[in-house]
């Protein structure tokens, strides 16, 4: 099958990029289903996981918004990671009824563990992307993300 690229003369019809995106969507899925499946961790749990390094202690309201899951699902998931002991959660000290959940050292180690496959799949999707222009694609799909965002993740 080959494909074209879009007329960008032509401003009536939409240019593919959602089309695109939502194929990568697929695909990537499926890459990074494979590599972390030997692991023992999900994609969900993989994102979870990397959610918790980069924000430190959330609740899982926060966690299922930031994990693009419902509640019930982040809660779910939170008692696998927490049997796992990739987890722990404790009061949150300000508010009473709020639950804080943080990593573990295992659950640092289990990420550690997946951060170099999923970082061979990223660089097998842009192979041949400079640094420079790796971080202008991930500013640009953060933006975009963000853009279309009711909660700006």
């Amino acid at each position: 099958m080959v494909e074209h690229a879009p007329n960008p003369s032509d401003d009536s019809r939409p240019l593919g990029l959602a089309y695109l995106v939502g194929r990568l969507d697929h695909v990537l899925g499926k890459r990074l289903r494979d590599c972390c499946a030997p692991a023992g961790v999900t994609v969900p749990q993989y994102t979870a996981l990397s959610v918790f390094r980069a924000q430190g202690a959330l609740s899982n309201a926060q966690l299922a918004t930031r994990t693009m899951v419902s509640p019930q699902s982040a809660n779910e998931m939170v008692k696998q990671m927490e049997a796992k002991g990739w987890i722990e959660r404790s009061p949150d000290p300000s508010h009473g009824r709020i639950i804080q959940i943080q990593l573990t050292a295992a659950g640092h180690a289990i990420l550690g563990q997946c951060d170099g496959m999923v970082r061979a799949v990223e660089q097998r999707m842009f192979p041949d992307l400079t640094p420079e222009q790796r971080t202008q694609l991930y500013i640009t799909l953060r933006s975009a993300v963000r853009a279309l965002s009711l909660e700006g993740i």
